[in-house]
């Protein structure tokens, strides 16, 4: 009897061991639904599909997400540092804090210009700014203006070609997010360059 206890008892905790290995639940394969009858009069399972997410919910959520980053970056560097670029190294005729910013706002019109939405202001004339207050304005409005074009990313749609270069939606989204990217990467290293630790960096 208390043989049988114990291979039952080690059974048991195998099989709760292996179907708890992360590895293991990883390579479940969704539940099937009730059984359909197919067109032979056999049953047929039917896989459940997971929640789905839409497009523009996908983007929408990176693009948010980086826009918290970017803006609180902008918002960190002191007004009298928006000139700011570094002078020795490698770094000779870089941006400027101030150019980093305005070409991520100017791009923003570029990456998003083909998604059938019209920007409020007029974006040529963000590189002409100079104020750190109206620097900081066009970068959030430029965000508003992407939010608004991505929001038009459909499953249908995400991948059908348009204009000249024959780009889809999907493709620009994801082009305009890693070019954004790349110059906040050089912004942090300017904010840190003066002593200043990033807002993403202090949690």
């Amino acid at each position: 009897m208390r043989t049988k206890f114990c291979f039952t008892a080690v059974r048991t905790f195998a099989i709760c061991t292996l179907l708890s290995s992360p590895a293991l639940l990883v390579a479940q394969p969704l539940p099937l639904a009730p059984a359909e009858v197919g067109a032979d009069g056999v049953d047929v399972p039917v896989r459940l599909a997971g929640a789905q997410t839409s497009p523009a919910q996908v983007y929408g959520k990176l693009l948010s997400g980086q826009q918290g980053e970017v803006v609180a970056a902008a918002e960190a560097m002191p007004a009298d540092k928006y000139n700011f670029a570094p002078t020795t190294g490698t770094f000779q005729g870089v941006r400027t804090f101030a150019q980093q910013v305005t070409h991520i706002a100017s791009s923003q019109y570029y990456f998003f210009s083909g998604f059938g939405v019209k920007p409020s202001g007029d974006p040529d004339a963000i590189d002409k700014l100079t104020s750190k207050d109206e620097i900081v304005k066009a970068l959030k409005d430029s965000y508003a203006f992407a939010q608004q074009a991505v929001e038009t990313i459909t499953a249908e749609n995400a991948f059908e070609q348009f204009g000249e270069h024959k780009n889809t939606r999907a493709g620009m989204a994801a082009m305009g997010l890693a070019h954004t990217n790349d110059h906040y990467g050089q912004m942090v290293v300017y904010l840190r360059m003066n002593g200043i630790i990033p807002p993403a960096s202090r949690k």
